[in-house]
C-alpha cells in the first residue's frame, strides 16, 4: 500500500512524552510547537472517547480524529457543510416517500448531482480517511463516504447506520425494510450482492453471515477509521503516525489487547524502552496466549535490561 500520487502529507506528530530527551533528539521528531497542538487535539478526542456510545457524534469523531492531522481545521464549519447537503438535498428526498426511494434519490443526488466518488485510483491516500478532506474532494473511502452518507440522510429523518461489514463499508436503513447502501460505489446493494462481495474478496468458500449486517455502534466505526489510517501509515514506514494511531484505538477500546502490543514494539523501536517494557508486560497478563506472546517473551530480558539502563 503506498500513497496515490500528489498525496499531502499532513506535520508529522510529536515525540511520545514518555521517551527520553536523548532519543527523541537522536530521532529528530516534531518541536514543541506541534506537541502541543497535537496535545490540544487529542484531549477533545479522550473526552469524546470517554462518552457512552449513544452520546458520540460519528462526524464529529471523524473531524477530531483529522485534527491530529490539521491543525486549523475548523470542526463546526465542516459540520455545517453536512448540514448544507442536507438542506441542499431535501427538495429532492422529500419525507413522503417510501424509504426505498428515498436512499435511491439520496444516493442519486450524492454521487450524480454533488459528485461523490469512491477512490478506487488512490485508495491508500490517507486523505481518504479525513473527514474535511473527503468533504472538501468529494472522494474517500467506503467507511468515510458511508459518514457522509449517513450524516446527511439522518439529518433528512432516515434511519441509517453504518455496518463493517468485512472487508468493505456500508450503510443500512434500521429497521423494515432492510436496504443497504454501498456508499463507496454509489448505488443501492442486496443482501445476495454483499454475499458475492464477500466470496470475492475472500474467496468462493467464504459464508455469509447476517451478522455482518448488523449495525456498527459510533465507537466500532472510530475504531475501524484510525485502524484503516494505521495499516496506511504501517506500510509507509511512519512509525510516529501509526503509534498516533494506535493510542486513540487504546482510547476508545482500553481492552484491545493487540494494540497494546503493537505500541510496545513500537516504543521498542524508538527506544522508548521503559513505556514498552510495561505495554508488553502488562499484553503478556491480558494475553499470555496471544497471538505473537513467545516472540514478545523472547525480547522481554533484553528489553528489561535496556529499561534499567535509562533510568
Amino acid at each position: 500500500m503506498r500513497m496515490g500520487k500528489g498525496a499531502e502529507v499532513p506535520p508529522q506528530p510529536p515525540v511520545p512524552p514518555h521517551c527520553t530527551v536523548a532519543s527523541a533528539g537522536a530521532a529528530g521528531y516534531a518541536p514543541h510547537r506541534e506537541r502541543t497542538r497535537m496535545t490540544t487535539a487529542r484531549d477533545r478526542f479522550a473526552a469524546l472517547a470517554a462518552l457512552d456510545d449513544a452520546a458520540i457524534d460519528v462526524p464529529t469523531g471523524a473531524l477530531v480524529i483529522a485534527q491530529e492531522a490539521y491543525a486549523a481545521l475548523d470542526i463546526d464549519l465542516y459540520l455545517a457543510r453536512l448540514d448544507d447537503l442536507a438542506a441542499a438535498a431535501r427538495p429532492h428526498v422529500p419525507a413522503s416517500l417510501a424509504v426505498a426511494e428515498r436512499m435511491a434519490r439520496l444516493t442519486r443526488f450524492l454521487y450524480v448531482e454533488q459528485g461523490f466518488t469512491g477512490n478506487d485510483r488512490s485508495y491508500y491516500d490517507p486523505r481518504n480517511s479525513f473527514l474535511n478532506e473527503v468533504l472538501d474532494r468529494r472522494t474517500g473511502i467506503p467507511i468515510t463516504l458511508s459518514i457522509v452518507y449517513c450524516a446527511v440522510g439522518q439529518r433528512l429523518g432516515l434511519s441509517l447506520g453504518g455496518v463493517g461489514f468485512p472487508g468493505h463499508f456500508l450503510v443500512k436503513h434500521l429497521g423494515d425494510p432492510e436496504i443497504i447502501a454501498d456508499p463507496f460505489f454509489g448505488k443501492l446493494v442486496t443482501v445476495e450482492e454483499c454475499a458475492a462481495r464477500l466470496r470475492e474478496v475472500y474467496g468462493p468458500n467464504a459464508r455469509f453471515d447476517h451478522a455482518y449486517l448488523r449495525p456498527a455502534s459510533p465507537r466500532d466505526i472510530l475504531v475501524r477509521m484510525l485502524s484503516n489510517l494505521k495499516r496506511v501509515y504501517v506500510e509507509n514506514g511512519d512509525v510516529m503516525r501509526t503509534l498516533s494511531c494506535i493510542d486513540r484505538i487504546l482510547l476508545l477500546t482500553p481492552e484491545a489487547v493487540q494494540e497494546l502490543r503493537d505500541r510496545g514494539l513500537l516504543y521498542r523501536k524508538l527506544e522508548c524502552f521503559g513505556p514498552a517494557l510495561r505495554d508488553l508486560e502488562h499484553y503478556l497478563r491480558l494475553a499470555p496466549q496471544g497471538e505473537g506472546a513467545d516472540a514478545v517473551r523472547a525480547i522481554l530480558p533484553a528489553l528489561q535490561r535496556d529499561a534499567a539502563h535509562v533510568q
